[in-house]
């Protein structure tokens, strides 16, 4: 049951509902009435932010504009040595209709590559992206995903993220939200020193709605995950979290860590959060942490007495309390891109 299964059907009974409960806080089935036919074309005129000449130069650029791939001749996305660096720009415009992408990911042994996704769109779409990751024995994956969709599409993003011994796959997620939209990664981890960097921001406001969705599975001794997600929700938008870490039996020794922390700035905006542990191994190292407020009055106060007007004071507050997330993402012009966009988005100086 998923957006791409109903849209390929047209079977509006095949759309996650709030009877599902990893989706009841964003229901599909209750706000889709009929299904648009599945559209492919090359065409969109809409740009990306990672792009060639923008704060970093990628060894590789793959395209994916209203469904339709250029750049991979129908295989899989292989990193190598001569390509670490690839940008992946996925680019929706246009209104009621269907698009659906699978594409495979494949980093072979020893290798180390950066993945700079972006998805952006214009108009009432609705969009289903999967990508089937798979990091083999010594190598290493950054995945920064920004996600600028209109303030009318549905999107879902999904990830299933398979890791071999000794790999290491780092992630961080930015998003302004949609009418309807959800983010998921799920992570298949061996332990065998294999470690995990899961990290998230959103920041919406108008109606937008946003859920950050990650699953973590540990199976094997001797692995790592830590995460951290921030977000900010304002007017009337709505921000979910949901991280559940599984320690399988037998997986002796993980060491896992989960925080998401939320600002509300309005009575009518909303926040769900669900953070889960279920542990069923000994001798483990397992936490989480989960904290939603207001801006700190008193450093508006301070802010303003010293001449700065009350809404800049409030956005560079924001700023500095997601600047934690965007300052683990270890690719310095990704890093950059990241922060001038949270800037952008809260109408913060860059």
């Amino acid at each position: 049951m998923s957006l791409a299964s109903a849209l390929k059907t047209g079977d509006v009974t095949e759309l996650p509902s709030r009877r599902d409960e990893d989706w009841r806080w964003t229901d599909l089935r209750g706000l889709i009435r009929t299904l648009p036919k599945v559209y492919q074309h090359a065409g969109t005129g809409v740009e990306g932010p990672f792009r060639d000449g923008v704060a970093f130069s990628a060894s590789r650029t793959v395209s994916v504009a209203n469904g339709y791939v250029d750049g991979l001749g129908g295989g899989a996305l292989v990193f190598d040595v001569h390509d670490p660096v690839v940008a992946l720009n996925v680019r929706s415009a246009g209104d009621q209709i269907g698009l659906v992408t699978a594409l495979k990911v494949r980093v072979p042994a020893g290798v180390s590559g950066v993945l700079l996704e972006s998805h952006v769109g214009e108009g009432g779409y609705l969009a289903d992206f999967r990508l089937d990751i798979t990091v083999e024995d010594g190598a290493a994956l950054e995945r920064i995903v920004l996600v600028d969709d209109d303030a009318q599409a549905v999107n879902v993003v999904t990830a299933e993220v398979d890791l071999a011994p000794g790999a290491a796959y780092a992630q961080t997620v930015l998003t302004s939200g949609a009418r309807r939209q959800r983010i998921e990664t799920r992570v298949n981890h061996p332990g065998a020193h294999a470690q995990v960097r899961l990290d998230g921001v959103y920041l919406l406001d108008g109606q937008r709605h946003a859920d950050q969705t990650t699953v973590v599975t540990h199976a094997g001794v001797d692995g790592i995950t830590s995460q951290l997600t921030k977000g900010m929700v304002n007017d009337q938008a709505r921000g979910v979290f949901q991280g559940r870490i599984v320690v399988s039996p037998g997986a002796d020794q993980t060491d896992a860590r989960m925080g998401h922390h939320a600002l509300i700035l309005s009575d009518k905006a909303e926040i769900d959060a669900k953070p889960e542990l279920l542990i069923f191994a000994d001798d483990v190292s397992c936490a989480h942490g989960n904290t939603i407020g207001a801006l700190d009055e008193e450093a508006i106060f301070y802010a303003r007495q010293r001449g700065i007007p009350e809404l800049e004071a409030k956005a560079m507050l924001t700023v500095a309390f997601v600047g934690e997330v965007v300052e683990r993402i270890e690719h310095e012009g990704a890093r950059e891109i990241a922060a001038a966009w949270v800037a952008r988005k809260l109408g913060s100086p860059e």
